[in-house]
């Protein structure tokens, strides 16, 4: 790789993660981690375009068949591929076939770019992490293969402890809100040889515990509005993002400022 790189376009492939959930703007739609480092890049960049064909919701056999060919033909200097996580998360999953259809979207961008970036993604501490953390190392011991195979750049978030905090989360507790995006478009930043301008790891200021009547309330609210929908996706072969197009389907011109003025 090489370090400290001045990138001219950036093409961003994956799920609700890439996509930004849940870092919300004022206007109702989501910001993310992709959108403030594209931010980042094209600061160094004049005439910098930007493409991020995340769709909330979307298994990995879905973004290589889709997205991946989508990406390829745009020719961007700079790919990320993040996925697999939701697959990994449902009950049923076949680990070795979510690493094999990540390899197929790998093989499909790396040469259509100058700097493939993986990432094992970032886990909320709690009993769903525990529960399915053999799978997701399982997984994410694979990145670490299909990065030496292209020359890839692995971002290890899921090994940074700061990122299990749950008030990095949004309160769906399955995606981080704006300050878990900004320290993870912070960690790629890094990880892609630029001077650090924070220290993404530092952990936050010791919590203070919540007593039981208020930890009780915030699980009924969960329950109600997040968990009890996500089952009754599952349950009818429903996806959030069934029916929704990319976030940004083309390689488009994007200053410096568009992360202050929405996606």
């Amino acid at each position: 790789m090489q370090m400290n790189a001045t990138y001219t376009s950036f093409a961003a492939v994956g799920d609700s993660f890439t996509e930004g959930m849940s870092d919300g703007m004022p206007d109702g739609s989501y910001r993310g981690w992709a959108d403030l480092l594209a931010a980042r890049l094209a600061a160094r960049s004049p005439g910098f375009r930007y493409a991020n064909l995340a769709v909330r919701g979307k298994l990995i056999g879905q973004i290589a068949d889709e997205q991946a060919p989508a990406a390829a033909a745009m020719g961007a200097d700079l790919v990320t591929l993040v996925g697999g996580l939701n697959d990994v998360l449902r009950p049923k999953c076949d680990v070795d076939l979510v690493c094999a259809r990540l390899a197929e979207a790998a093989q499909r961008l790396a040469p259509s770019c100058r700097q493939l970036v993986l990432m094992r993604s970032p886990g909320r501490q709690g009993p769903v992490l525990e529960r399915f953390r053999p799978r997701m190392e399982h997984l994410f011991g694979f990145i670490d293969e299909l990065a030496g195979q292209h020359g890839a750049v692995v971002v290890d978030l899921f090994g940074a402890e700061v990122l299990g905090d749950p008030r990095l989360w949004a309160e769906d507790r399955l995606h981080l809100n704006a300050e878990g995006h900004r320290r993870v478009a912070e960690a790629v930043w890094q990880a892609l040889g630029h001077e650090p301008e924070s220290d993404w790891r530092t952990p936050l200021a010791p919590a203070v515990p919540l007593g039981w009547a208020d930890r009780r309330t915030a699980d009924l609210r969960f329950a109600r509005e997040h968990l009890v929908p996500w089952i009754g996706r599952r349950l009818t072969g429903r996806s959030s993002g069934d029916g929704r197009p990319p976030k940004r389907a083309a390689l488009l011109p994007y200053p410096p400022d568009a992360v202050t003025e929405g996606s």
